[in-house]
């Protein structure tokens, strides 16, 4: 089979279109043909070998995809050769950068016709991350105030939706005017261009909008020197959802920013979570109707080719895209 493979460490260019063997389903698993293929930070992070659970090369990334079951293994119910799935990596299925992948039977869910496979593929990770951070975590109800920084990726674009749904008050965090005005047609309330309100003057930004009270939600999907902005713009008893270092730099903290508050700092990392016996296909099975009766919209803004993947790396760190990248497989 096609796939692309990681022989070592570095930027986009070591990722390789190979020719590989096909991989047998074992017992709990399901052997997928892959459609598309979600392209994530995540998957940036391990090709350039500083993600949390990189091991060592050859590898295959890709965390999330869509397709079509082939086969399934000994032991498996619920799942037939011909079926449409989601599939996402755990940290246990083979890497979806490839035609094939066997994935664990407890990491499928089934798919209904009116969710396209390319759309489906974007859901596992940056959906699924948004979706837990707000409803479980921070717990985002109707009238809250939530912030949301770079509303224009694809995990910012899901919390948009997500928090908007629940009928919470977003300000959406983006780096430039256009990505703002993206944010802003999938349900923000009110957008900040933060190249205009750079550093502190984002965080004075956010608190004259929230009346100088703060939010009760922020979600911090950036990291790095962001994060202190983001205990300093969350209200008395709010809280902040770190998510991701995309800024890949130390974050400082003074603790005087948040303690006085009485406000919480919630951690939120998907595979450790599941390590510690999450089983995401509850919440996966929301999402999916959600998207398949028109409550959310998954935006693909960039459909790459799989042999490209080097392109879709490449466009995701010069942070070019509006919701998601995903990498086209194979045929429906």
């Amino acid at each position: 089979m096609r796939a692309v493979r990681i022989d070592r460490f570095g930027g986009p260019e070591v990722l390789v279109p190979v020719e590989v063997p096909d991989p047998v389903p074992g017992p709990g698993e399901v052997l997928v043909r892959i459609v598309a293929a979600g392209v994530n930070r995540a998957d940036a992070l391990l090709r350039a070998g500083v993600y949390h659970r990189a091991g060592r090369p050859p590898l295959i990334p890709g965390a999330e995809a869509a397709g079509i079951v082939v086969e399934v293994g000994e032991g498996v119910t619920g799942f037939a050769p011909g079926q449409r799935v989601m599939a996402m990596d755990g940290g246990k299925s083979s890497g979806f950068y490839a035609e094939l992948a066997t994935v664990p039977a407890t990491l499928l869910v089934p798919l209904p016709d009116k969710v396209d496979l390319t759309r489906a593929a974007a859901l596992p990770i940056a959906w699924l991350s948004a979706w837990y951070c707000l409803r479980h975590l921070a717990r985002v109800s109707k009238g809250d105030t939530v912030v949301v920084k770079a509303a224009a990726s694809g995990v910012g674009t899901a919390a948009v939706q997500i928090a908007a749904e629940v009928g919470a008050r977003v300000i959406a965090l983006a780096g430039s005017a256009e990505k703002a005005a993206w944010a802003g047609e999938f349900g923000a309330d009110i957008t900040v261009d933060t190249s205009v309100h750079p550093d502190e003057a984002e965080v004075e930004e956010v608190l004259r909008l929230t009346g100088g009270h703060g939010a009760e939600v922020v979600l911090d999907t950036v990291g790095g020197q962001a994060f202190g902005r983001s205990l300093r713009e969350v209200g008395h008893g709010g809280r902040v959802v770190a998510l991701a270092n995309v800024a890949l730099e130390p974050s400082t903290v003074d603790t005087r920013d948040f303690y006085p508050k009485n406000a919480s700092i919630l951690g939120f990392q998907l595979t450790n979570l599941q390590i510690h016996g999450y089983d995401p296909r509850p919440d996966l099975r929301e999402l999916v109707e959600r998207v398949a009766v028109g409550v959310y919209r998954v935006p693909v803004e960039t459909v790459v080719p799989l042999a490209e993947a080097r392109v879709a790396h490449e466009r995701l760190e010069r942070r070019d895209n509006r919701g998601k990248i995903v990498l086209a497989v194979g045929p429906e």
